[in-house]
């Protein structure tokens, strides 16, 4: 669906749009952010359609779940043929095919370390980071957990533990699981200097207050996702992977965000090359439907029956979504946010990486960030300066984007993104950041 110029009211909301954001704003939980007056009614690839017929080109993917693009056609007959056999049987009590299948391929990837792997089923990130910390609990029988700031985890009492991204996330809902926070390495900031940063810190936790012989696992997003699309530096999993391997602590990737083609690789860590001990995958498995999945080695998953179970985790139509979305990704999506994601990338450089308030553009893959500080007279409004391209970019150019981080706008689209669509958000992003800050060009 390509749609150029773009097909919009003057007025957004819409009347449509408008009664419907009061009707839900007076039933629906407060806690809910919206950052756009945004209602879809229906959507395709990275198009989205509000209940006015406004378009939209859509380059945040459902905060990057939807890997394979709105209702791809695929993935919608897949859950079709699925619903019309069996919706529900609840998998922690019995068996069916599509499950078992859709184990068995996720185990033969061995994305964690070990001659085999299992996998645990849930339906979200935050599931299968909970399942994680269990895991890593009942394995080590070590009562601590290391997380690094800025990172997020999920919201569910266990994994918000973990999250630390936000303080009003946290605010009212302690106390907390033990969790002592470290510096997550930003190479942007520090330079050379990110990871011997980021490493001194954790030895000095493991020398003050945190006994490593205490911590059960360091959780670690391989590329921090709401911290601000934030990529380490080369060295710092491997330095990581050699600490945790010293004082006999798990590592656990949470690959919620980064995982399933969002870097241009099935996994964020295969840039690396170093594997976990646990890792956590969701957003992007099922292509918006609710599945998650945590794996490990045969030999660290090895909890005894009704030590952890989910009810709807694994559920039949889910994981049919599930296969659909990994024939699309094995077979051209991995690939083409590689391809697609180095244009934009570049794109987005030449575009306005000369701008005076964008200090850093970064991304692997079709997850990329335009960091809106430069110096301190930039940083200053740098958060109002994002906040506002969020909601300028929807009303002037009809594109729905986010911010990542306290300074950060990401740009993570479904992995179908064309060279051209890329291009469109590239141009309407600029020339709202140019508007906003009465700069001429980039």
């Amino acid at each position: 669906m390509t749609r150029r110029p773009i097909q919009r009211s003057e007025q957004l909301p819409g009347p449509k749009a408008s009664a419907f954001v009061k009707r839900s704003d007076a039933a629906v939980s407060p806690s809910y952010t919206r950052d756009h007056p945004l209602v879809v009614e229906r959507g395709e690839g990275v198009w989205v359609i509000d209940a006015d017929g406004n378009e939209f080109l859509d380059m945040s993917a459902g905060i990057a779940t939807t890997s394979t693009g709105h209702s791809h056609p695929k993935v919608v007959a897949a859950i079709v043929e699925q619903a019309q056999k069996l919706i529900h049987m609840s998998g922690t009590d019995f068996y069916y095919p599509v499950q078992g299948r859709l184990a068995e391929r996720l185990t033969k990837m061995q994305p964690v370390r070990g001659d085999k792997c299992r996998v645990y089923f849930g339906n979200s990130g935050t599931e299968a980071n909970e399942a994680a910390m269990k895991m890593a609990r009942y394995y080590t029988r070590r009562p601590n957990f290391v997380a690094f700031l800025d990172c997020f985890h999920g919201r569910t009492l266990g994994a918000l533990s973990l999250t630390s991204s936000k303080a009003r996330q946290r605010e009212g809902f302690g106390p907390f699981f033990p969790v002592f926070h470290s510096y997550y390495p930003d190479p942007y900031r520090l330079g050379s200097r990110a990871t011997s940063v980021a490493m001194q810190h954790l030895n000095d936790l493991f020398r003050t207050i945190c006994p490593p012989e205490d911590v059960a696992a360091i959780f670690v997003e391989p590329v921090q996702g709401e911290g601000g699309y934030i990529i380490p530096p080369a060295d710092f999993l491997p330095q990581l992977r050699e600490l945790c391997d010293k004082h006999g602590i798990l590592l656990v990737y949470d690959e919620v965000q980064c995982g399933m083609g969002r870097t241009g690789k099935m996994f964020a860590w295969e840039h690396s090359g170093v594997k976990p001990d646990i890792i956590s995958l969701a957003k992007g498995i099922a292509s918006g439907m609710p599945l998650s999945a945590t794996l490990a080695s045969e030999d660290l998953m090895r909890w005894k029956p009704g030590a952890h179970a989910s009810t709807f985790g694994g559920n039949p139509v889910a994981c049919a979504a599930a296969h659909a979305t990994l024939d699309l990704l094995e077979s051209e999506l991995v690939e083409n946010s590689a391809k697609i994601g180095a244009k934009l990338l570049q794109m987005l450089q030449e575009a306005v990486g000369h701008h005076p308030n964008v200090g850093d553009i970064r991304g692997q893959g079709l997850m990329i960030g335009v960091e809106l500080v430069k110096d301190r007279a930039t940083r200053e409004r740098a958060t109002e300066l994002r906040n506002e391209l969020v909601m300028d970019a929807f009303h002037r150019g009809g594109m729905v984007i986010l911010g990542a981080g306290q300074n950060t706008i990401r740009f993570c689209p479904a992995l179908t993104l064309t060279e051209d669509e890329a291009r469109l958000s590239v141009d309407i992003f600029a020339k709202s950041l140019n508007a906003l800050t009465g700069v001429s060009h980039g």
